[in-house]
């Protein structure tokens, strides 16, 4: 069984809500000192084996994978999560505008709120990440009709005397 089926099948396994706080709980302040660490060497590019790294950053080799689960989508190359095992060498190049933008799309303030951001990104600039990411999140119906506009129908008459009424 590949590392990221079994850490998906222990991650998400059917368990109290107990069990799940503590698994979690477990698993993000790990998480949080992998990113305190990358953002502190941002020049640094993380390379080695999964099984190398996953020691580096002090966590078993299925957490790591859970890691890089996470991060993969932040990646500039994506890494072939399906096809990972403890040997296989990898290199995790960050986009850390699109880290940042994928941090407020999993909610994880514990994440974007790192003061290791301020060396990387400026204020400016993560205010307009959010800015960005706050748009896209925004449903616009570009089909709407004023009501003063011609009915859809072809009646010919304006909307808001035809089928507004409807």
């Amino acid at each position: 069984m590949a590392l990221l089926e079994k850490w998906r099948e222990d991650a998400y396994a059917e368990r109290s809500q107990e069990e799940y706080d503590a698994f979690w709980n477990e698993y993000f302040p790990k998480e949080q000192k992998n990113y305190e660490q990358i953002l502190e060497n941002k020049e640094q590019v993380v390379e080695g084996s999964v099984g190398e790294l996953a020691e580096r950053y002090g966590m078993d080799v299925l957490t790591f994978t859970g890691f890089l689960d996470g991060i993969n989508t932040s990646l500039t190359e994506q890494l072939d999560l399906d096809n990972l095992t403890e040997e296989s060498n990898i290199k995790l190049s960050i986009d850390f505008q699109l880290l940042y933008f994928n941090m407020l799309d999993a909610k994880a303030t514990w994440l974007y709120s790192l003061p290791q951001w301020d060396d990387i990104l400026t204020v400016e600039k993560r205010r307009e990440i959010t800015k960005d990411y706050n748009k896209s999140r925004m449903v616009i119906n570009e089909n709407k009709v004023g009501r003063n506009e011609p009915c859809p129908c072809g009646s010919g008459k304006k909307y808001k005397k035809c089928c507004i009424n409807k």
